[in-house]
């Protein structure tokens, strides 16, 4: 059923100022932080899910929150329908992307990660499985395992039946368990690996970093065009170790290292002065580090300098 259609069978426009416009504001300020989280999750992008945010209100200050039966449903369906377009422009703009695409990075609060299925789903190590998805394979294993929506409200979200939603979900489900990581990433882990991070970065001793990097890493680092970046993934603790033993040798002792909570998880914002340079998350697993991203396009590094409300 398209928006339109929703709209005329559940709804009305309401008056024009007064207690349905107070009414309408209320409700989407209540649910903000959800959907912003719901388009983010989607998109990877958080300049792109505000805009998101927007075209949802847009659309939602046209109708009657006051007879509305199920105002977060029909917020999200929206923010939905919204990310799905936007996410199909997207994809088609990534493929022509200098180097690798990383998500946009966000500051996070500590209640992030205390709530475990939405850290793990805001990773980057989730949000780069997620990318492999097809759109509404992605929206549907979004709005189904992390914010447990059920098949029927999904299913108006999307524009499928509940059938085929269903059939979506388990293939989808199938597809990110054959790549997700094996374990729920350790926290304390992550820590033990950035420390020894930032210990490099600051002293130039490489040796407790390098110990730790998996036989099968990948370091991803993603400059967009505009910053000095690897332009393709490096694979294997033998390239990865040169690659840092002469990135880190050459910015040892130039460089202010902080730790942070980036996406629900430990990480490292690297500046120089105040000007910010990359943040760095990491994926370990069994105590060795499987992945490092380090984020350094310019365009993606605004999200950092405050926290970012992300709500299930």
């Amino acid at each position: 059923m398209s928006e339109r259609s929703d709209r005329s069978a559940e709804t009305t426009r309401p008056p024009a100022g007064g207690d349905g416009v107070d009414l309408a504001t209320d409700t989407f300020v209540t649910h903000r932080n959800l959907l912003f989280t719901v388009a983010y999750e989607m998109l990877g992008s958080a300049a792109d899910a505000e805009d998101v945010l927007q075209e949802t209100w847009m659309r939602w200050v046209e109708v009657d929150p006051g007879i509305v039966r199920e105002p977060r449903a029909y917020l999200v369906r929206i923010a939905t329908r919204q990310a799905l377009g936007r996410l199909r422009s997207l994809r088609r703009r990534r493929e022509t992307y200098v180097g690798p695409w990383l998500p946009e990075p966000l500051l996070t609060a500590p209640d992030v990660a205390e709530d475990v299925e939405l850290a793990e789903g805001v990773s980057m190590a989730m949000l780069l499985v997620l990318e492999t998805l097809k759109p509404t394979e992605r929206a549907v294993f979004v709005l189904r395992e992390v914010f447990d929506l059920d098949y029927d409200e999904i299913a108006e979200a999307v524009g499928k039946n509940r059938v085929t939603v269903r059939q979506i979900a388990h293939r989808a489900r199938n597809h990110v368990a054959a790549r997700r990581p094996r374990a729920v990433v350790s926290p304390a882990e992550n820590r033990v690996a950035l420390v020894a991070f930032q210990r490099a970065v600051e002293t130039g001793d490489l040796q407790s970093l390098l110990d730790l990097l998996a036989p099968d890493v990948v370091f991803l680092s993603d400059g967009g065009g505009v910053v000095q970046a690897a332009l393709s993934p490096v694979v294997g603790v033998d390239p990865v170790a040169e690659l840092l033993t002469v990135g880190l040798g050459r910015i040892a002792g130039s460089v202010s290292v902080h730790s942070a909570q980036v996406n629900g998880h430990p990480a490292l914002i690297i500046r120089m002065g105040k000007a910010v340079e990359g943040v760095l998350t990491v994926r370990t697993e069994d105590g060795l580090i499987t992945g490092l991203y380090f984020v350094r396009n310019p365009e993606k590094l605004s999200r950092v300098g405050q926290e970012t409300a992300l709500r299930r």
